[in-house]
Parts: structure tokens; C-alpha cells; sequence
């Protein structure tokens, strides 16, 4: 049951009177039409939306198919309904694992980084996606760090103080490694 769904199909109020009709009594789509003065292509059109949520279902009868309200949806509270079974730290993780794939497309195209984002967020995924490439507990010298740096961006300089600058890696004795 998809909340979002429920509220932007109650939101319209030819639904709303269809539903209100169905609590009445099930009807055919003829009877609903004739009962809302609406035409019965409108109301089918809205009856496929409130199936498409879940909250009308339909049986055969004979020549006719009956609408009825699905009677499960209007047992549950507006709490239950809106509550998110997530924790928020889950709800934040996959906002900002969306946000992060998000920046990655945008500035790079067939793994190469097209522009250094200015945005010092959007600069640190871009730099922490580079520093991926970099094993850990491993020592690499400026030159290795620059021809791996090289196959993202030419701008190896910039890129390698900034993954010092960011934490994203060190350098000792002319050494760098990721942390």
C-alpha cells in the first residue's frame, strides 16, 4: 500500500464521489455514471485509478463488472498510513546515495570527470568516487598517484591536494596513501 498513491488518487474529487457512492453500495460503472451525472468513460477512467491504488476492486456478475470498495484501506488510521517502516537513517542513506549517484552523473561521462564541481559537497563525492582507485594500506609515489589521477581529469595537481585537503589520502616522505 503505497501512501503517495492513496492521497494523489483521493485528491481528485470525481474519485472522491465514486467513493463515496461505492460506500453506499458496489455498483457497475452504468449506475456510478448515472448517479455522479458523469459519462461512463470518465468514470472508468477513475475507477482504473482507484484499482491502480488499491482501493476499489471489482468482481464479474453476469454481463456486468461491480465495483466495490476495498474495505482494508479504510480500517487503517491516517498514522498507519503515512507511518514510513524505515528508520531515518535509512531514509537518509538513500537519499544521499540517490544525491551522490546523482553528482556523479552529472560530472562524469565514460569515467572521466569533465569539470571539478566548485561546490565543496559536490567536490568531495567527485574526489571520494577518484580515491577509489587507490588500494588501501598501500604507498604510492607522486608519479603513480598522478597517472592514476590522469585517467579521471588532466588537472592531476589539483585533484591530488585536494584528496590531501579532503582526508582522502596523506602524504609522508614524499609517499601518499588512502585513509
Amino acid at each position: 500500500m503505497n501512501p503517495m498513491e492513496i492521497f494523489k488518487c483521493l485528491a481528485d474529487n470525481s474519485r472522491l464521489r465514486i467513493v463515496n457512492s461505492l460506500m453506499i453500495e458496489p455498483m457497475y460503472v452504468e449506475r456510478l455514471a448515472e448517479r455522479l451525472g458523469l459519462s461512463t468513460s470518465t468514470v472508468s477512467f477513475h475507477l482504473k485509478k482507484l484499482m491502480d491504488a488499491n482501493i476499489v476492486s471489482s468482481r464479474k456478475e453476469q454481463y456486468y463488472t461491480v465495483y466495490s470498495l476495498n474495505e482494508d484501506i479504510f480500517t487503517v488510521s491516517l498514522g498507519e498510513l503515512v507511518q514510513d517502516g524505515r528508520s531515518e537513517n535509512e531514509i537518509l542513506n538513500q537519499r544521499e546515495g540517490e544525491y551522490r549517484a546523482q553528482v556523479i552523473a552529472s560530472f562524469f561521462k565514460y569515467d572521466k570527470l569533465q569539470s571539478l564541481p566548485v561546490q565543496k559537497m559536490k567536490r568531495r563525492i567527485v574526489l571520494e568516487k577518484i580515491v577509489e582507485s587507490f588500494e588501501k594500506d598501500r604507498a604510492y609515489t607522486e608519479k603513480e598517484v598522478n597517472l592514476i589521477i590522469a585517467d579521471f581529469h588532466d588537472d592531476f595537481c589539483t585533484i591530488r591536494r585536494d584528496l590531501v585537503g579532503f582526508s582522502l589520502m596523506e602524504r609522508k616522505g614524499g609517499m601518499y596513501r588512502r585513509l
